[in-house]
């Protein structure tokens, strides 16, 4: 017979198992890498919700996942001019993909997380949201492509919040090649609400209704330039931006990163790296005449060549879903990073 001792200690461990299970979050979708990872997978948890921390490359890139591919006929569809929306949650239980779930039907309306705190899925309000982002790569063979290939090409700055998740993709997005293209989802929560982990998802794309074969430009590194008031910088400096394409943000892992920035002051799909809200319309080999070199010193900031399409989920008319109100703060929080060569 139990213990009164062990009955609570076995309540405990059921609870946080539970808990466990709907922690964290992924896009989900039946073309991604992944897809039907589960907790006894890998002798570790490598589910697609699994944050990525201090890990190897071949750990942290595609998630690990690259030996679970999805179907060949499986693509998300990127609509060009158009709202690309996709699910963000903590279980795939709480997704239209729950009867694939190890746990069934969990799902309650908009919510990422059904029945948890907002601390589950890293942010203590609204107001500490810091964006996730979608990138593609114009290759069809996964092998083939390796971090620097990866352009964001939208980013949703109130994310991670609901389930739905709105992404404007660019007009001037060129076709994939034959074979389709490959996409990842990439979030790096608030330092107010969690470690520091990084998530990354990859999957199987293809751009659709697309008018334009203007290719992108090459990605570079991100920069933070937004205002920074937390590290003593109280204004933005705009000419020490990267401006045009620019790669996804790698950080934290023991391997590839190309951001150093310290534990307390992880870097965000937010103004603070020049990741404006919605679609990157500027990431194409024609966007700028010219681009100056960025430095902390510089007042010179490029002139885009033509004008670019605005389109954000907010905006959309495609979105049945009413967009929450814009956050009041996109201000980390820590202490000063280590090793950011861009301050």
């Amino acid at each position: 017979m139990f213990s009164a001792a062990a009955f609570s200690s076995l309540f405990l461990l059921a609870f946080w198992g539970t808990s466990e299970v709907y922690g964290h979050a992924s896009i989900w979708h039946p073309s991604m890498y992944g897809f039907n990872v589960t907790d006894h997978t890998f002798p570790y948890d490598n589910r697609p919700v699994a944050p990525l921390t201090n890990y190897t490359f071949d750990q942290w890139w595609f998630h690990g996942h690259l030996d679970y591919p999805p179907h060949p006929g499986d693509f998300f569809e990127l609509p060009a001019g158009q709202i690309a929306t996709t699910e963000i949650a903590c279980n795939k239980g709480a997704t239209t993909w729950f009867n694939s779930s190890e746990g069934g039907d969990i799902r309650q309306g908009d919510s990422p997380c059904p029945n948890s705190p907002t601390s589950e899925y890293h942010t203590t309000g609204f107001s500490d949201l810091k964006g996730c982002a979608l990138a593609i790569a114009y290759e069809s063979d996964v092998t083939k492509i390796q971090p620097e290939d990866f352009t964001v090409f939208s980013v949703n700055q109130t994310c991670v919040w609901t389930r739905f998740t709105d992404f404007s993709v660019p007009e001037k997005m060129p076709p994939c090649p034959e074979g389709g293209c490959h996409c990842a989802w990439f979030w790096i929560h608030s330092a107010d609400s969690g470690g520091e982990q990084n998530y990354m998802n990859g999957f199987k794309c293809n751009v659709t209704g697309s008018t334009s074969n203007t290719p992108l430009a090459k990605p570079q590194l991100p920069r933070r330039c937004g205002a920074d008031p937390d590290f003593g910088k109280p204004d933005a400096v705009p000419g020490n931006c990267t401006y045009g394409a620019k790669q996804p943000l790698y950080w934290f892992q023991a391997e590839r990163n190309n951001m150093f920035e310290g534990t307390y002051a992880p870097p965000f799909y937010t103004d603070l790296y020049n990741f404006r809200d919605g679609a990157q319309n500027d990431i194409f080999v024609d966007s700028y005449a010219e681009i100056p070199p960025p430095s902390a010193n510089s007042t010179v900031v490029p002139a885009l060549r033509q004008p670019q399409a605005t389109a954000t989920p907010s905006s959309s008319p495609t979105s049945s879903r009413p967009a929450p109100p814009l956050p009041t703060d996109q201000v980390p929080f820590g202490t000063p990073p280590g090793r950011c060569a861009a301050w």
